[in-house]
């Protein structure tokens, strides 16, 4: 029962409707008690012949009454406890998915989605059935079951509820083993469906690479031998919860047959009337449902302990990134100051960066170039704050960025990934996400500048044309555009653009820079490249290799300098060269 103790916070939280919830349960086992005895009653009136209409109305009355409270009473002690358990429900849920967008890109590294998404459902309700329907049996076989042994104990005969009771010591047993064992099994069905969950999201994102690759019958099996293994791991839970009924079935059983072989020989000998044995043997029918809950409560609370440890794990899980106690919250703006000595990604013994230090001054343009692999989104990453664990200062403005409030940081960058993630939504609401105020010119002067208007304009419905899930009816290069598009319409203080050109053509590549460099005069811009003439206007250019600056100036400089830059644009101008032999060869 120790999940109820650890819920305790929340059930002193919802104390009012639990309390209402308890007292109408408790209400409803008294009242259940009225009939057995009614029953008992009017058979010793039968057998002594002295029944009336008078009495039988009387009595009659009496059900009704009861009848009647019973099914107000269950009415609103369902409304109080059940309403409750569902908050319960929305209050982890809204915590977890608050908890999920503070988390930085090394947590979601270490779990996987599916996970996740059986966090936030299947967990959940499980805890909301133990706050629930698990309060629910734990009071009701309680009250009711102790409110029917002390009737049968005081009102007809102690020795005969003592003999009855006899067998429930086994149950104690059995049940408690049942317990522990559904507890261990239902951790590893919850596992598998997390697998099984993981498994259908990567597949869904990932159909594309799927078919090109010819691979659909190969995932169908893959998928297909996780879905045994969440079916094989059901069955196992089944398997110990299908033991509880039988057993207690048993139980009562036995217990019916001992008040039946004892009750009669105590009738015979004058102990108990005919009446009082029929109410006896109707209140240990009572009994029933209490031992059946008891058992269902076994489950309801293993299956409910199980899960809330999973999502208290989970929701331990620690911020990696954090505010200082009194942030600035005002948005940076000024000369960008890098003083890196090291940083390494988590459990990543190598460095990712050594020795960065420059200075990029307000309104310039920063250039990075370098193997795949140098560094060079690892740069902007610190920048805004996505990892706040390495040796060294980055100033922005007046102050080090760890001392500016998350929100009024990035309130001042416009950052445009290497991954282009765009919603399941419209077009415009795309550009419009981190500024859903915006008017619809603003949205199209932010597509025009980002040169995909004309793209957009072609689609079925324009700018309200839904694009799918992450984009998928896009090409790469218009997701790239309307990536810049989004970033382009806040007009921030610095532009980030990571890699963002690489999926346009040349020509169009060259008319998005010409725009920033007029549009975006006095702000900041730092672009990350492997195509050379993306950042060959920047006012500062670093050459990264193995996360380090090995060159460092404008591109003038570079190129009188003997080094991989000259070289690499050398041999970038000679590839635009062939390219346009060639599409000169096709067109002559």
């Amino acid at each position: 029962m120790k999940v109820f103790l650890d819920l305790f916070w929340f059930f002193r939280q919802e104390k009012k409707a639990y309390i209402t919830g308890v007292c109408l349960l408790i209400i409803v086992a008294l009242l259940e008690l009225v009939p057995p005895k009614i029953i008992g009653l009017m058979v010793d009136h039968i057998k002594n012949g002295n029944v009336t209409a008078s009495i039988l109305g009387k009595w009659l009355f009496v059900l009704l009454i009861v009848a009647i409270l019973l099914y107000m009473l269950r009415y609103f002690w369902r409304i109080c406890i059940f309403g409750a358990s569902a908050k319960l429900s929305r209050q982890l849920r809204n915590e977890l998915y608050a908890h999920f967008t503070k988390m930085s890109p090394s947590f979601y590294q270490r779990k996987r989605i599916g996970d996740l998404m059986a966090h936030a459902t299947n967990d959940l309700q499980a805890i909301q059935q133990t706050a629930g329907t698990g309060v629910l049996t734990l009071v009701d076989s309680l009250s009711l079951g102790g409110f029917v042994l002390v009737t049968m104990a005081v009102t007809i005969s102690w020795k005969l509820t003592l003999i009855s009771l006899l067998p429930m010591p086994v149950m104690a047993i059995a049940t408690s083993r049942y317990g522990t064992l559904l507890h261990e099994r239902f951790l590893k069905a919850q596992e598998a469906f997390s697998s099984l969950n993981d498994k259908v999201q990567e597949s869904v994102s990932g159909i594309k690479v799927i078919r090109a690759f010819g691979y659909e019958k190969e995932d169908v099996e893959s998928f297909r031998q996780k879905s045994e293994e969440v079916v094989k791991e059901n069955i196992a839970v089944a398997k110990i919860d299908a033991l509880f009924d039988p057993t207690i079935s048993l139980v009562v059983g036995v217990s019916f047959f001992l008040a039946i072989v004892f009750g009669a020989q105590m009738v015979l000998n004058g102990e108990l009337t005919i009446g009082e044995l029929v109410s006896f043997t109707t209140y240990l029918g009572l009994l029933i449902w209490p031992m059946l809950a008891f058992g269902w409560l076994f489950n309801i609370v293993e299956r409910g302990r199980a899960s809330y440890d999973r999502v208290r794990q989970l929701l331990e899980e620690k911020e990696e990134v954090k505010e200082a106690k009194q942030a600035i919250t005002v948005p940076p703006s000024g000369d960008i100051t890098y003083a890196i000595q090291r940083f390494a990604y988590p459990n990543d013994a190598s460095f990712a960066l050594q020795h960065i230090h420059f200075t990029l001054k307000r309104g310039e343009t920063l250039g990075i170039v370098g193997k795949t692999g140098a560094g060079k989104t690892t740069l902007l990453k610190l920048l805004i704050r996505e990892y706040d664990q390495y040796d060294g200062r980055i100033i922005f403005g007046a102050h080090e960025i760890s001392e500016y409030a998350l929100r009024a940081l990035r309130a001042a960058i416009g950052y445009v990934p290497q991954d282009h993630f765009l919603f399941s939504a419209t077009v415009k609401e795309n550009i419009a996400f981190a500024s859903p105020e915006a008017t619809d010119e603003e949205v199209i002067e932010a597509a025009k500048l980002a040169h995909i208007h004309d793209d957009i304009i072609q689609f079925a419905n324009g700018y309200d044309t839904v694009v799918g899930e992450r984009g998928v009816s896009l090409s790469g290069g218009q997701k790239q555009r309307i990536s810049i598009a989004r970033a382009l319409l806040l007009d921030p203080e610095v532009l980030l653009l990571d890699d963002s050109l690489s999926a346009v053509d040349a020509k169009t590549e060259e008319r998005i820079l010409t725009v920033l460099k007029e549009k975006r005069k006095g702000k900041t811009t730092i672009i990350t490249s492997h195509r050379l003439s993306a950042i060959q206007h920047a006012d500062l250019i670093l050459v990264l290799d193995s996360g380090r600056i090995i060159q460092m100036g404008t591109h003038e400089r570079l190129m009188k300098e003997r080094g991989w830059y000259r070289d690499m644009y050398e041999r970038q101008q000679l590839e635009s060269l062939v390219e346009q032999g060639g599409e000169a060869w096709r067109n002559h």
